[in-house]
């Protein structure tokens, strides 16, 4: 049996952190679909289409490694692809607390998918999406970190992208 995993998050936007969880994950799967949420009621900064793209970027030339999105539970999206793992990057104890819990409450629903989590390196524990978009939101160098593939000026936010039509 073929082991797929699926790593899922906003990645509003994507970071060196996620690459890294990703990069050290290939070994263990045979293959790993990032799966980009897509959740109506939340406000992102980059719209979907432009965050599957920067990921895109990041993991063209590898083989193990899709990008995809979806919509509701992620156990069911899982179930859909055939996935049974759920990978997750631990940075802190509260991550961890959060990553059980639904780890158990996902596990509860279907017995067949494990949560399999890595440790995030030392030097990407303070990194999160939320600083990071931050700091591009106000003007501020983000480039160290996001993957060297990303050129954040390629990209619009969201709300840049209304101002332009």
């Amino acid at each position: 049996m073929k082991k797929i995993a699926v790593f899922p998050g906003s990645f509003d936007p994507f970071t060196i952190g996620h690459e890294a969880i990703i990069r050290r994950a290939m070994s263990l799967f045979d293959e790993i679909i990032i799966a980009v949420g897509a959740n109506a009621l939340k406000k992102n900064f980059y719209s979907l289409e432009t965050r599957k793209e920067m990921i895109n970027t990041v993991f063209k030339n590898e083989q193990k490694v899709r990008v995809d999105h979806y919509e509701g539970l992620t156990v069911d999206y899982c179930k859909k692809r055939g996935a049974h793992y759920l990978l997750r990057g631990l940075r802190t104890s509260s991550d961890f607390e959060f990553e059980r819990a639904i780890g158990q409450v996902n596990k509860s629903m279907e017995p067949g998918i494990e949560s399999v989590f890595l440790l995030t390196a030392p030097e990407h524990s303070f990194i999160n999406s939320g600083i990071v978009r931050d700091i591009i939101q106000n003007g501020g160098d983000a480039s160290k970190f996001v993957p060297a593939a990303i050129n954040l000026k390629d990209y619009k936010g969201i709300e840049d992208q209304d101002m332009l039509t």
